[in-house]
């Protein structure tokens, strides 16, 4: 039976490069798939191409592909990324020319996009699962991207893509999209979806399912953790799994690590809701079959519901903060006068807050856990924070904590001030039928 081989080059926007090189040399791929964002992370993007219209993508992006687009050229990968995040149209225009530049003549870039939902959020003014609705939130709201499906990638590689860059895709979407192309599945066989859906799930989060996330000294050891491998599926026609890595990469692959990724965000395991279907982990079987060798079998699935979760993002409110540090004799007793002369000034000075944190923080972050030992913590941190309607109001808190310099207790240091805007996430569902998913080639 056919097998193709897909890597995890990344698990979230700021991952390590250097395993997804391996990948790419190493690893006997087909696919390599980075899986670069998360909720808030395309709510930030939409900000950053609201001032720079040529922003927006992945800030790794052109780090990446510099590094293993020639290597994935030459052993015959493809790579599937959601780095286009509010851009996937300008992403694959800078992959093409940093293909150019390293003279991968003919090298062929897809964007998929039609995520973009927000005009299509406005005119429904779909209602948000924290309540309220997209109008209610008014001209607050920054972004409205639908989480999209396999079936414009699968598309993408179709018509002979060799990098598929999309916006908001589902994650295991991304690892989706290759199966339903290579395997010809048909987009309404449940049980198949459901079985590259539970592929997708094991592999999106890259280190995790190696040992990086499942490490606690002392309790589940993980060796080589410095250099930790990123995991391979191995994907049957039929859909079933083993997942494994480059051999003598750091890190772990076994029946634990993979439960517990299996497991990782899902609240019910018969109900894992996707754009593509209904799948059902609850008959899953993880079985050890060598060394870094997992074998994962019975994912199945149901009829998609006909509905996209669709992340809102919206400016929320402003956040101001402070932080400093007391060591030595008496420092947490000089810690705790510290913030309540804080509490007090902010009140006497009439600063507005919503919101609001005073906390001790840190044991040994200074000099070391020698110095701590036996003892009160040796040294400690103070952070105030507090969530306004403004950005004026928000320097304020910063402001009082670094007056405690000579106006507070002994001893103080290492101030550290900030204010800035937080952008909110809310979920909602669109019907499918609104969102169109378009696919644009450009080649190098």
């Amino acid at each position: 039976m056919r097998t193709i081989r897909i890597g995890s080059g990344a698990g979230y926007s700021g991952d390590r490069i250097e395993p997804a090189i391996e990948l790419a040399e190493s690893g006997n791929l087909d696919y390599l798939v980075f899986e670069c964002l998360a909720e808030r992370t395309i709510a930030l993007a939409q900000q950053e191409r609201l001032k720079d219209p040529q922003g927006g993508f992945d800030p790794l992006l052109a780090d990446r592909m510099k590094a293993v687009l020639s290597i994935c050229r030459k052993n015959g990968v493809k790579i599937v990324t959601n780095m286009g995040a509010a851009d996937p149209v300008a992403a694959a225009q800078a992959t093409r020319d940093i293909a150019k530049a390293l003279g991968l003549t003919g090298l062929k870039v897809a964007a998929v996009t039609g995520d973009d939902v927000l005009e299509q959020a406005r005119a429904s003014d779909v209602a948000l699962d924290e309540g309220g609705s997209v109008k209610a939130l008014g001209n607050r709201v920054i972004s409205a991207n639908a989480y999209t499906g396999a079936a414009p990638i699968a598309e993408a590689l179709a018509g002979g893509a060799d990098v598929v860059i999309t916006g908001r895709a589902a994650d295991p979407a991304l690892f989706l999209g290759p199966l339903v192309h290579e395997f010809g599945w048909a987009m309404d066989d449940w049980d198949l979806l459901g079985k590259g859906t539970m592929v997708g799930h094991l592999l999106e989060c890259a280190g995790q399912i190696t040992g990086g996330y499942f490490a606690d000294p002392g309790v589940k050891d993980v060796q080589g953790l410095a250099r930790l491998g990123f995991p391979i599926g191995e994907v049957r026609e039929d859909g079933d799994l083993v997942v494994t890595k480059v051999a003598g990469s750091g890190g772990q692959i076994t029946r634990a690590t993979v439960t517990e990724q299996l497991l990782y965000e899902i609240h019910d395991p018969t109900r894992y809701y996707q754009p593509d279907v209904v799948a059902d982990f609850s008959q899953v079987r993880v079985e050890e079959v060598g060394p870094d060798r997992i074998h994962v079998t019975g994912g199945s699935g149901t009829p998609k519901t006909g509905l996209l979760k669709t992340s809102v993002g919206y400016l929320d409110s402003y956040i101001g903060e402070g932080e400093i540090s007391y060591a030595g004799a008496n420092a947490v007793a000089r810690g705790r006068l510290a913030l309540e002369i804080v509490r007090e000034r902010l009140t006497l000075t009439g600063v507005k807050m919503t919101e609001s944190r005073f906390d001790l923080i840190g044991v040994n972050a200074l000099h070391g856990d020698a110095l701590a030992e036996g003892r009160d913590p040796y040294e400690v941190r103070i952070r105030v924070a507090g969530r306004t309607d403004s950005l004026a109001e928000a320097v304020k808190i910063g402001n009082e904590v670094e007056t405690l310099y000579t106006n507070g207790p002994a001893g103080g240091g290492g101030a550290w001030k900030s204010a800035r805007e937080i952008v909110g996430v809310a979920s909602a569902l669109l019907p499918e039928a609104v969102v169109t998913s378009s696919v644009t080639f450009m080649e190098a």
